[in-house]
């Protein structure tokens, strides 16, 4: 056999690898969207009229939306876990993030639970308070993480400061579950003991 059919033989049998494995991956994105379909539910319509934007729009890329709590258990309905650039407003009655090339998603005001900043979200890593990220309820009961990093970072501290009651309702929300489950814990073990 000549040098060329045998590098021939082994370019065909490298992209029919790389193409089982895409295909697997698609798949594993496909399950895991039928997994989420009834706990995610579907997400809340933009409203007709949005009225004058109080904030922004800040551009910058959507890394994603996460099931809360966990920074990487990406949504996999529809195309809300795709990444693209996207603007950022807020308005009277909540968030709008307009995506380029792909829906956008509306979070009403009374949905929000946090707006905080986070080193990463839907597996991207960064830099120390590299995302913004907002923690909201869809109609389902579900709470998820979405998340943009930001052109400019220097408007974090804005939004931040913009839902600071909200954030300190929701880490004084976290602090007393953490409180009630470490009482739960301590009672489990002194039965035990018993």
């Amino acid at each position: 056999m000549s040098n060329w059919a045998y590098y021939l033989i082994i370019a065909i049998v490298a992209i029919a690898i790389w193409l089982f494995l895409v295909l697997l991956a698609l798949r594993g994105w496909h399950n895991r969207g039928r997994r989420q379909a009834d706990l995610v539910g579907d997400f809340p319509a933009t409203p007709a009229d949005l009225g004058e934007p109080v904030r922004g729009p800040h551009t910058g890329l959507y890394v994603g939306s996460t099931l809360a709590p966990s920074w990487q258990n990406r949504v996999a309905v529809g195309d809300k876990g795709d990444r693209a650039s996207a603007e950022l407003t807020e308005y009277h009655d909540g968030l709008l993030i307009t995506r380029h090339g792909a829906s956008e998603i509306w979070i009403p005001r009374e949905s929000l639970i946090a707006v905080r900043t986070e080193n990463g979200l839907a597996g991207k890593a960064m830099s120390r308070d590299g995302v913004l990220v907002i923690r909201w309820r869809l109609p389902s009961g579900t709470e998820i993480d979405s998340g943009l990093r930001g052109d400019d970072k220097t408007t974090y501290p804005a939004w931040v400061e913009a839902y600071a009651e909200l954030n300190e309702r929701a880490f004084a929300a976290v602090e007393a579950a953490d409180l009630e489950n470490a009482k739960n814990e301590a009672g489990t073990t002194k039965k035990k003991e018993d």
